[in-house]
């Protein structure tokens, strides 16, 4: 990083993660119109199946964290034996939680869905998908730890690369398999679960090859008992933030359910606009753990807290001029859609009220998702989550909607005071300077 300035290497972390984010969540629309054009049953099952994944890569993202802080301390301590076993390690601790999850989704997949659904023939539709689906635990396992890693070594551009040929591979798999084009059988929904499955494996395979291709080279494998209590003090707050995070998310839907299908049809049409928004920035998340935890690997605390500083400061002008950017289209982005005017009004008072919020968002995602974790005490991270969502958001929430009635904006509006909440205790615990801590090899 001596080579380099310290703008340049953010940029070179956070631009890659950025445009991967962003790729996946327009390829998603993508995917979504293609899956809509088969039925209700069919977009609902894919749905269904899609929130028994989502468990998988909440479980798997916690571990990827914990790699990352790792791969980041002992790159930057030039220790190659301890970075490539906790990759090792990571890797396996992936791979035990695949073979969970694949054995559930193959063996009782239609049983899985029958606990978000009552309806028979849509319970039938999703175990299928899922069924199929499954198979991309182990890939999708083995792409996130080379994928950290890679990032880790900075060469995050070579995860994009990956994600564009199965992004690539995806969609035209989809258009052939579901619908049955060049000749191929119309498969449905079945096609575009095999889709998903294949792009996967690809997804992997590129970036099997490119981690073969710029490993770091070392010796073996340190012959030092691994620390599993430091371990799991990293894992275990990170599952327990990470779960309670989805499930406070769930709670928020509900609330927005319950306000009408007006209420819910406007916060389901500006999903797009928070995803690319948050992806848009997501990538000093990542250049924040990277960097920060390079630093406090090396021992150098004062560079550290200097460099974290800066990553603010390049994530609140970019979120403001973001937000900025999301107030003043609102209205056109509307009129994209071909609903209801009530709908479309709801929709940009929901971008106005996220416009608002969204610096707050954006700060909190870097310095609890990157700055404070780098030191590997993930229990503030999971604390100051906790209170943020279930100590305000969530009581908040309800009480606007179902104490004070208010329309869907000002709901969104006050349970997303959380952000400020979590804001305020983030930056007391980041000037306290007590994140800050280099791991044992």
């Amino acid at each position: 990083m001596e080579k380099r300035s310290f703008f340049r290497c953010v940029c070179a972390l956070a631009i890659p993660v950025a445009l991967q984010s962003m790729l996946q969540a327009s390829f998603g629309v993508v995917d979504q119109v293609m899956i809509g054009q088969l039925g209700g049953v069919e977009v609902a099952a894919v749905g269904l199946a899609g929130k028994f994944t989502g468990i998988f890569n909440v479980v798997i993202s916690a571990v990827g964290a914990v790699a990352g802080i790792m791969l980041s301390q002992y790159i930057g301590q030039k220790n190659a034996a301890a970075s490539r076993r906790s990759l090792i390690v990571n890797l396996r601790v992936c791979l035990i939680l695949a073979a969970l999850f694949t054995l559930l989704g193959v063996a009782v997949p239609q049983g899985i869905m029958g606990l978000y659904i009552n309806d028979s023939a849509t319970a039938a539709a999703a175990g299928r998908y899922l069924a199929i689906v499954s198979g991309t635990f182990f890939p999708v396992a083995g792409i996130t730890m080379l994928s950290t890693y890679l990032r880790c070594m900075e060469k995050a551009a070579l995860p994009l690369y990956a994600g564009i040929a199965s992004a690539a591979v995806n969609t035209g798999l989809n258009w052939i398999l579901i619908f049955g084009r060049l000749g191929a059988p119309a498969l449905g929904i079945t096609g575009a679960a095999l889709a998903t499955l294949i792009s996967q494996l690809v997804y992997f395979l590129v970036i099997l090859v490119m981690y073969r291709r710029y490993r770091e080279s070392g010796k073996s494998v340190a012959a030092s008992p691994f620390d599993w209590r430091q371990y799991m003090s990293m894992l275990l707050p990170l599952l327990i933030s990470e779960s309670m995070w989805v499930l406070g998310e769930n709670v928020y839907a509900g609330i927005y359910g319950h306000l009408g299908t007006d209420a819910c049809a406007a916060m389901t049409l500006t999903n797009p606009v928070q995803s690319l928004a948050i992806g848009a920035l997501c990538g000093l998340s990542q250049a924040a753990a990277i960097l920060i935890g390079k630093r406090l690997g090396d021992g150098d605390r004062e560079m550290a807290y200097r460099e974290a500083r800066k990553l603010l400061f390049y994530g609140w002008v970019g979120s403001l001029l973001l937000s900025a950017l999301i107030a003043c289209t609102g209205q056109w982005y509307v009129r994209i859609f071909n609903v209801e005017e009530p709908i479309k009004e709801l929709t940009r008072q929901i971008l106005t009220a996220y416009a608002v919020v969204l610096p707050f968002k954006v700060l909190n995602m870097i310095v609890g998702s990157g700055i404070l974790r780098s030191g590997g005490k993930t229990k503030y991270v999971m604390v100051i989550d906790l209170v943020g969502t279930w100590v305000f958001g969530v009581p908040m929430g309800l009480f606007a909607a179902f104490v004070y009635h208010w329309t869907i904006p000002w709901v969104y509006l006050t349970l997303s005071l959380e952000e400020c909440v979590r804001l305020a205790i983030s930056l007391v615990v980041f000037e306290r300077r007590d994140w800050m801590d280099q791991l044992r090899a």
